[in-house]
């Protein structure tokens, strides 16, 4: 019997070890979405921008007439004549290079990711706290292994600048960790950590 436990327990030790590795990959992959949908969404405000200015400049007579106080009229009328031509490369681009529609793609995945992340984390307490069986854990982590992959199968390529922002910001920034008493400052105070421990 005591044999037995023992099994049991160095089973459950090396679940908990792979539940916690998925999670980790979890978590950068949701956060590099999220980074990748930032740097793509810049990049639909940056192409926006881009055509509303060069659409009004591109408006001739005005742009022509302008033009004409400074230089002559023929290098006007090619100046003009470019600006129409970057309006045009714009408006390809913008039908092209969809990054407006990139950026939700790449927050929907992130959101996917998240609900996915914070299940794993659920599960890891449970597994910490004994909360949950060694069968039910397996279970559990069969069903977030193909939600996991099922948001993979639909998600689209990320770059390894998200990656690297992603990594700065979980590593260096911890965009995904709290200290306690910051927990404690969003909390009412009947539910605050840290009086209770300097009481204790």
């Amino acid at each position: 019997m005591a044999t037995d436990r023992a099994v049991e327990t160095e089973r459950d030790e090396y679940l908990l070890a792979q539940v916690r590795e998925v999670f980790g990959r979890v978590v950068y992959s949701h956060k590099t979405h999220e980074k990748q949908a930032d740097l793509c969404f810049r990049k639909h405000r940056g192409q926006q921008a881009a055509l509303v200015v060069f659409t009004a400049a591109s408006a001739g007579t005005f742009l022509a007439a302008l033009l004409g106080k400074f230089v002559s009229q023929q290098n006007a009328g090619l100046v003009t004549s470019f600006i129409a031509l970057i309006v045009t490369a714009l408006t390809l681009a913008t039908k092209s290079f969809k990054f407006g529609e990139e950026s939700e793609a790449h927050r929907d995945i992130a959101a996917r990711l998240w609900d996915v992340r914070e299940s794993y984390l659920s599960l890891i307490a449970d597994m910490m706290s004994g909360a949950t069986s060694a069968a039910d854990a397996r279970e559990r982590r069969d069903k977030l292994q193909e939600a996991t992959r099922a948001a993979y199968a639909d998600a689209p390529r990320t770059t390894s600048k998200a990656f690297g922002k992603a990594q700065n910001g979980l590593k260096n920034n911890e965009e995904l960790t709290f200290a306690s008493r910051e927990i404690d400052l969003l909390l009412p105070e009947p539910l605050r950590l840290d009086g209770r421990e300097a009481a204790e």
